[in-house]
């Protein structure tokens, strides 16, 4: 079968380079069209992402950039015709993402890392092993909105291993209130300088603005129930403390967890690994063996050491316990690797489950 064609927008940013280097040999999908800001429009990406004064190539994702899109001349985003695509992947900033996505929406799927339409009501976040079969509300979106595409949002990165470790937890013992605080990479704050290297080292960051609303309301929405007519959230409490810590990539969270009824910590352990597992039967190129790890180290997860895990596709999941404060709960540490399952790469597997589902 031939490959999907494929544009991106933002490719010159921190995003857009971890979409050029998953899609360098990704056997479903090719990249052939490329948008950027004015600034970068009508050189090539090879040109695009060296520094005109210095000679820097600013390329921040792993290893070198791909040859296969040196030569491709960027476009500016804004007046790029998707319709010469089977599929947009968006990587720009929430503002210029609610301007650019819907004109792409109308002719073709857009499948985007940033929050702007994360929150409409006709519009499903899909995660894998949690909400994929919230693409029953994708017609209905299209006929909403009047469009042939359609847009489908990556869930906020620190909501991803906490809604993938719940899920499963939620069908099978009725989660009632969560209570995460997390110690996030500072990767996920990019290149701002609102965390800059001198504020983080040898520190702990107690408040990222926006993110704690965040988790709350993308949970409850990934967790929650769609049919063709519309969509549900999950009636679930979840209260949430988001830290920055001086960790280059990986969110690390604590996770308290009330039950409605009893479930020992193996109980626990093995409901995660057997959820874990169903995904990879989908056999999709970026899916990993097992979504879910679960350690019997007290000492794990750890960011460095588990956060690679599945190629950065599987969340790490230790330290499951009961939580003496409720009268069924646990308590457990969990690992997911924020700028590659919670970001390109997670954003590319969607798009792997839409080409099966013959949804592109």
């Amino acid at each position: 079968m031939a490959k999907k064609r494929v544009a991106l927008i933002g490719a010159t940013g921190i995003a857009g380079q971890q979409f050029i280097a998953a899609l360098a040999d990704h056997p479903w999908f090719k990249l052939t069209r490329l948008g950027a800001s004015s600034r970068s429009a009508g050189k090539p990406y090879s040109q695009a992402i060296r520094d005109a004064d210095t000679g820097q190539v600013r390329w921040w994702a792993e290893g070198e950039p791909p040859a296969s899109v040196a030569d491709i001349v960027v476009e500016e985003g804004a007046k790029m015709d998707a319709r010469g695509v089977d599929l947009v992947f968006s990587a720009v900033e929430s503002d210029v993402a609610r301007e650019l996505e819907p004109m792409f929406a109308e002719h073709v799927p857009v499948v985007s890392t940033a929050s702007a339409f994360r929150y409409e009501d006709d519009i499903p976040l899909l995660l894998a092993g949690v909400s994929m079969e919230h693409t029953k509300l994708i017609k209905r979106h299209q006929k909403l909105r009047g469009w042939k595409g359609y847009i489908l949002p990556q869930p906020n990165c620190t909501v991803i291993g906490l809604a993938i470790t719940l899920k499963p937890l939620h069908d099978a013992y009725c989660v009632k209130r969560v209570s995460v605080v997390s110690m996030q990479g500072i990767s996920g704050a990019g290149r701002s300088p609102g965390v800059a290297g001198l504020d983080v080292i040898d520190n702990i960051i107690p408040y990222i603005p926006g993110e704690e609303e965040k988790v709350a309301r993308e949970a409850r929405k990934l967790l929650g129930t769609a049919t063709p007519s519309g969509f549900s959230a999950a009636n679930i409490e979840v209260s949430a403390t988001c830290t920055r810590a001086a960790v280059l990539e990986g969110h690390t969270e604590a996770v308290s967890v009330e039950f409605a009824k009893h479930a020992s910590p193996q109980d626990v352990a093995r409901t995660l690994l057997k959820a874990g597992a169903k995904p990879a039967k989908l056999g999709l190129p970026s899916m990993p063996e097992n979504l879910i790890r679960v350690h019997d180290d007290p000492f794990r997860p750890q960011p460095r050491l588990d956060r690679d895990g599945g190629g950065g596709m599987v969340t790490s999941v230790g330290r499951i316990r009961p939580e003496p404060l409720y009268k069924h709960g646990v308590k457990y540490v969990l690992v997911s690797h924020n700028t590659k399952m919670g970001a390109a790469k997670g954003a590319i597997l969607v798009a792997e489950y839409l080409r099966e589902k013959g949804l592109l």
